[in-house]
């Protein structure tokens, strides 16, 4: 007979933050990720030693996808920093599920000490990385480290913020005021493009 197929670490992981993202962190129990991965539980401590390792590894995962992943997507395309900013914003935007998962992120890190630490430290990793992009953008500006400061803000707060606001646009779609800000950004008339 043979062995029974095992569900993979990063399964457990990947449906954990699909939880999360859902129902936040309260929504990531055991019984409900091996339900939702049409398992038993008991394969769940072959991974992990409680749910709190489980937590521990969907923050880890979420943290490795977006900046770890973010950055290597971008350094590997390449280009001049108006060209990796592209990429970033195309990546930064193309998965909704990403997205929900950071806003559930954010939303814990609001309870969570040990999670707003970790959110605090991925945002300064964020705006680093801006930073060297957007001097490089600014740079015949009377002051680059101001306005690259300024410009990593608004981005930060145009992506982190902007799916919250319930506003329309006029005759306009969102994507199309979403490339229309990130030109701004950029500082040209070039288009986003897409991931």
């Amino acid at each position: 007979m043979p062995a029974p197929v095992q569900t993979s670490h990063d399964a457990w992981v990947d449906a954990g933050l699909s939880a999360l993202a859902v129902g936040g962190p309260e929504h990531v129990r055991v019984e409900s990720v091996a339900a939702a991965l049409g398992v038993t539980k008991g394969g769940f401590y072959h991974h992990f030693a409680d749910r709190r390792a489980l937590l521990a590894a969907m923050l880890a995962r979420w943290e490795s996808q977006l900046v770890d992943r973010a950055i290597e997507v971008v350094e590997d395309r390449g280009g001049d920093a108006r060209d990796r900013l592209r990429t970033l914003f195309g990546y930064a935007g193309s998965s909704p599920h990403l997205l929900a998962v950071e806003l559930a992120v954010r939303d814990w890190a609001r309870r969570e000490p040990q999670v707003a630490a970790r959110l605090a430290r991925v945002d300064e990793r964020r705006m680093d990385f801006l930073r060297v992009l957007f001097v490089e953008v600014c740079k015949d500006a009377a002051d680059p480290v101001a306005d690259a400061e300024a410009r990593c803000l608004l981005t930060m707060a145009l992506f982190v913020g902007q799916p919250f606001l319930a506003v329309t646009h006029g005759d306009r779609g969102r994507e199309e005021v979403l490339h229309d800000a990130v030109s701004l950004l950029l500082g040209s008339d070039q288009i986003l493009e897409s991931g």
